[in-house]
């Protein structure tokens, strides 16, 4: 239930722009090429802080704006834009059907080692030069290029997000067969809140939301990549798959002066507050 509604959710977000991949086309395609790539100044970027002054009091004395650079840092090291990237790709390609064209896709790692981003931890930031698949007998390019992620805060409900598009052309005159933007959001969506103190601790966190995302968006993709108005192809024989992606209470005496308070310890560096204990189970 709750996956039809980040669907019904997304093409809601995404309708403007949207080109519908035309059965007839996908007929025409002989060998299609996947690419996935992030823009450079995609992500992962933290606009809580900053956007949303609920976290004052938990931050004491820590500016907003350092505290974003902080939570910034941690989603960096919790996902990499590389396995961002794949991720949004390979759980696309794995819910195509096994027809035609979609079990004559050029072999990824030709595609990357053309582009000269085989085995590299980082997805180009720029536009790849599509000529050089060419070669590799490619007729059409899947593209998916995502603009922009990371975490968001409003009125004390933070959540993951990501943003881009996806679009498939053809080498030849690049003309474009089909194109759908997303925007998927988990506050939008009404998914529990994330808390960004937690997530400084466990990063790992802000993994498994960002992954629930793309598989959502993949899911998206691939529905949209099977238009049913066509005639399709020969289905797959059977054991052979597709390939896999490779988380104050004062005492004392009256009129004495009331004691100092004992000053707040310092966060050790590149930290974020500890989270707010746990409620106990009830």
């Amino acid at each position: 239930m709750a996956r039809c509604v980040f669907l019904a959710l997304m093409a809601f977000l995404s309708a403007c722009g949207t080109t519908r991949l035309a059965g007839a086309d996908l007929d025409r395609v002989v060998q299609p090429a996947f690419i996935s790539r992030i823009e450079e100044e995609a992500g992962p970027k933290s606009h809580v802080f900053r956007d949303d002054g609920t976290y004052g009091e938990k931050l004491k004395k820590l500016e907003p704006k350092e505290a974003d650079r902080r939570l910034q840092a941690k989603l960096s090291k919790a996902v990499t834009r590389f396995e961002i990237s794949e991720r949004l790709r390979v759980n696309t390609i794995n819910q195509l059907p096994r027809e035609q064209p979609w079990t004559n896709i050029v072999n990824p790692a030709r595609v990357a080692s053309a582009l000269e981003s085989f085995l590299v931890e980082e997805v180009p930031a720029n536009a790849p030069d599509y000529d050089l698949l060419v070669p590799l007998g490619a007729d059409t390019v899947v593209e998916f290029v995502i603009e922009d992620y990371g975490m968001r805060s409003e009125k004390g409900h933070a959540g993951a997000y990501l943003k881009g598009y996806g679009r498939m052309f053809r080498l030849a005159g690049r003309s474009e067969l089909w194109r759908r933007p997303f925007e998927a959001d988990q506050i939008e969506q009404g998914a529990p809140h994330l808390d960004p103190f937690r997530v400084g601790k466990e990063p790992e966190l802000f993994r498994q939301a960002i992954s629930s995302l793309l598989d959502g968006v993949a899911e998206q993709f691939a529905q949209d990549l099977t238009p049913k108005d066509r005639r399709g192809g020969p289905p797959l024989p059977e054991g052979v798959e597709q390939s896999a992606p490779d988380s104050t209470n004062r005492t004392g005496r009256e009129n004495q002066p009331p004691p100092k308070p004992k000053p707040e310890p310092e966060l050790p560096a590149g930290e974020l507050p500890d989270p707010d204990p746990a409620p106990p189970a009830p």
